[in-house]
């Protein structure tokens, strides 16, 4: 079937003057930016199928919208309303599921569930749950947090935060601790491996073979990692792991070391120790804040990676697991970056707790 001529489009100095703002327009809609280029150049006598090949578009589109522009200008360019199904849920219901969700609990439950909330409001369940994503509600989740109450909280944020940010020269910084109580357990069961659709599983149940304590110090500027592993967890270990550490550090470097308020940190036996080695200082991160020291960081690595999901028949299976972990750490170690100031750690801490303090008020 032959095609019909395509209808001759000329243009005002005004309507030129439009579509080419609409062409350079940085904000303008892709859209709209590409009709306007397709009139412009139907205003120079191009062919549809010229056109298209131009902006990217099919012929057939490219004649829909210059007979648009021809019945109707410029006007003719911007999308018409699309008929649709009207909205059911006004926005004072939207509201008052928000509200109900954020202030209310339903009898004899600690949070709401989209089937108890539907029943409540009058609504579908799948209507609580598209108005819980637009604004990113989850009652069924829960987590768990501690705010230090240490009274040199401040200070010690600052001490260590300045570690990390801008280390003293001719210094090298350490974040310690112990991983306590890792056990040897092996699974009941075989382990079924990862298949298309299906994830790896693995029995509930173990047997328990033993467990053992792993000291580690993570060396923050270049995230190499120190890791001893012993049968228990006593200051004596400790002392001997501190020792351990210095030894690896040049003797004419000062040793800093950042670590949590456990009991066998803070001996008579190690005050001994640290008075013997001068160079070595330490630095206790705030009671209920371990998320200072940059080692947890590398002990979650360590758990999800290794641990969690394996299977150990023996201790000495479970210590080979560890120092594998360790030595590929250090065959290619990439040291944490910490970005936050203290300033800003304070003023979020100062946020969070301004907020608990708020809800307990208004609850009350």
């Amino acid at each position: 079937m032959p095609r019909g001529k395509a209808i001759s489009i000329e243009l005002t100095d005004g309507e030129r003057d439009a579509l080419l703002r609409n062409v350079r327009r940085r904000k303008s809609a892709h859209a709209l930016s590409q009709r306007s280029r397709l009139v412009l150049l139907a205003a120079e006598g191009l062919t549809d199928s010229a056109i298209a090949e131009r902006v990217g578009l099919r012929r057939e589109t490219v004649g829909i919208w210059r007979n648009r522009f021809a019945r109707e200008r410029l006007d003719g360019l911007f999308d018409e309303p699309r008929v649709g199904r009207p909205r059911e849920i006004d926005d004072d219901a939207i509201e008052a599921v928000v509200v109900a969700t954020l202030e209310t609990k339903p009898d004899g439950a600690t949070h709401w569930s989209t089937r108890s909330l539907a029943t409540k409001m009058g609504l579908s369940q799948s209507a609580i749950g598209r108005i819980w994503r637009a604004f990113g509600l989850q009652p069924h989740r829960a987590e768990t947090f501690q705010l230090s109450a240490d009274p040199q909280l401040v200070d010690k944020v600052r001490d260590i935060v300045g570690l990390y940010l801008s280390p003293p020269e001719n210094a090298a910084v350490f974040c310690v601790d112990e991983k306590t109580a890792v056990q040897a357990l092996e699974r009941s069961q075989p382990l079924l491996p990862l298949q298309p659709r299906q994830p790896e599983r693995r029995s509930h149940d173990y047997f328990r073979h033993g467990s053992l304590d792993l000291f580690a110090a993570l060396n923050v500027a270049t995230g190499e990692v120190i890791g001893r592993l012993r049968n228990r967890h006593r200051s004596a270990e400790f002392v001997q792991f501190l020792a351990a550490i210095e030894e690896q550090v040049p003797s004419d470097l000062e040793l800093h070391v950042v670590l949590d308020n456990l009991s066998t940190h803070k001996t008579p036996r190690v005050r001994r120790w640290l008075q013997r080695h001068p160079r070595v200082v330490l630095h206790f991160t705030p009671t209920h804040a371990s998320w200072l020291n940059q080692v947890e960081r590398w002990f979650a690595g360590l758990t999800d990676r290794q641990l969690k999901r394996a299977s150990h028949r023996s201790k000495r299976e479970l210590r080979s697991a560890i120092e594998d972990y360790i030595a590929k750490t250090n065959a290619s170690p990439r040291p944490f970056v910490w970005v936050k100031t203290a300033d800003q750690i304070l003023r979020s801490i100062a946020r969070f707790a301004q907020r608990t303090l708020n809800f307990h008020k208004s609850d009350a």
